[in-house]
């Protein structure tokens, strides 16, 4: 049988099951357990076996991401990431140089996928493929070369290269991303958080630069490996050692502890940013440094801020800027925290010569949320959103995948998503009120305004 059949065959069977699957419950879902442990390489894995579909998505992650930029090469690992897609070099005899369209072939042939990216704390790459003994052993092949052995070549950097220089150029002419680098360098000043790639920090960065990345941070013993699929404890085994089988080992000094980033440091005072743009619509973004994600707050913030503004219609903010004074189409509330301190924001679009009004009432329902926390009626509501709606969050091996990185990558306890639900119904309005007092200063907050009407201009 040819490949291309084969991986038909297995396809159409994959379907076939995936729609029974359908009807598994969430407990079905979160009762499968996680395993872990730590391979002979150093790398530390994690595993879910959910035999429902014979298919596997595994993320291998490293402690390379953005955040471990040199500030002159703001963009680094991201450059990385997408030079590893670019071509590999030869093995043995039976494993020829590929180029970037080779590999897009080679993938499509074995049905599978291989994907890079390098976010803000981690540098991670996700592999999906059937389960199939000879298709995931070739795919996991593939995917180990471009790992290990990744080409690099310069002439494709350079072109890629001035294709990124040009998408910058083309984004800063947009009010939105003046908005976001604005508020991140204001919020999170010199540290790597705040950092943003350019077109000055990308022509710092040479071929010879993206070798001594991999050569620093891309060992076998860093990796944080997370496997959800039809597989065994056994063939993940084989299939991590066969993926980290093209990185160096490393001796007890490659492996040593990578230095820490500094934390990120509170505001001292608030800031305001009033940038003039031409623009139909004001772009506003309020906030200041939130949490790491293992801040045990965690959860109690989440909860709040659903009901703050990250609800949708439902929330207090979408309910007083938006329903009762038509100030703006959309206004949400986020936290992001990560290994360092993320940002917490507002952030809304209004009419020019409505932002000056938009933005006072923003800080008086946060300014109030703050010093009284929810209502009983409004933690009601979100609980029931957020308990109804956590079926949705692992409902395929792909979600399931990222909280198992989650997982993984903030060393929550294995049991995290089995007891997830029992712990929101357990905070209370006054676990929430303490928890945002905690982290949020609404007098020491960062303000920038893109577009606004400047003061006696005609409208």
């Amino acid at each position: 049988m040819s490949l291309l059949k084969t991986i038909k065959t297995i396809a159409a069977r994959a379907c076939l099951v995936s729609a029974g699957a359908i009807f598994y419950t969430q407990s079905a879902w979160a009762l499968l357990p996680i395993e872990h442990w730590s391979e002979p390489s150093g790398a530390r894995v994690w595993l879910v076996q959910s035999p429902a579909i014979p298919m596997v998505d595994v993320q291998v992650d490293f402690d390379a991401g953005t955040r471990r930029d040199p500030a002159a090469q703001a963009g680094l690992a991201s450059a990385f990431a997408l030079m590893s897609s670019k071509g590999v070099l030869a093995g043995a005899a039976s494993e020829p140089a590929l180029d970037e369209n080779d590999l897009g072939e080679a993938w499509a042939d074995l049905g599978a996928s291989f994907d890079a990216g390098a976010e803000r704390d981690g540098l991670a790459f996700s592999l999906r493929s059937l389960t199939e003994a000879d298709l995931l052993e070739r795919a996991a092949r593939l995917a180990a070369r471009q790992l290990g052995q990744p080409s690099l070549p310069t002439a494709v950097w350079q072109r890629e290269r001035a294709r990124w220089q040009a998408s910058i150029r083309e984004a800063d002419t947009r009010p939105g991303t003046v908005a976001g680098k604005a508020f991140g360098q204001a919020v999170f000043g010199s540290h790597p958080y705040g950092q943003f790639a350019t077109a000055q920090t990308l022509s710092a960065i040479e071929v010879a630069d993206l070798q001594a990345y991999q050569s620093r941070y891309l060992q076998a013993c860093r990796a944080r490996v997370s496997i959800v699929g039809a597989v065994t404890r056994a063939q993940a085994q084989g299939l991590v050692q066969t993926l980290l089988s093209r990185l160096p080992a490393g001796d007890a000094a490659a492996c040593a502890p990578l230095p820490p980033v500094p934390e990120v440091q509170p505001l001292a005072q608030p800031v305001q940013e009033d940038i003039p743009f031409a623009s139909a619509q004001a772009h506003v973004l309020i906030g200041q440094p939130g949490f790491v994600r293992r801040d045990p707050d965690f959860l109690a913030l989440l909860v709040g801020n659903h009901i703050l503004g990250g609800g949708g219609f439902t929330s207090r903010l979408t309910n007083e800027v938006r329903e009762k004074r038509g100030l703006t189409y959309g206004v949400y509330s986020q936290f992001s925290p990560g290994l360092n301190a993320g940002a917490f924001a507002i952030g809304l679009q209004t009419r020019p010569d409505q932002a000056a009004q938009a933005v006072q009432l923003t800080r008086e329902v946060l300014e109030r949320f703050v010093a009284e926390g929810p209502t009983e009626a409004e933690l009601r509501a979100a609980k029931d959103n957020l308990v109804g709606g956590f079926a949705l969050r692992i409902d395929s091996n792909r979600k399931l995948l990222g909280n198992v990185v989650n997982i993984a990558w903030n060393d929550l306890p294995l049991d995290y998503l089995e007891y997830w639900t029992d712990r929101v119904e357990a905070i209370t309005v006054a676990d929430i009120r303490a928890a945002m007092q905690r982290k949020l200063q609404p007098a020491r907050m960062v303000t920038v305004i893109v577009g606004a009407q400047q003061p006696g201009a005609k409208p």
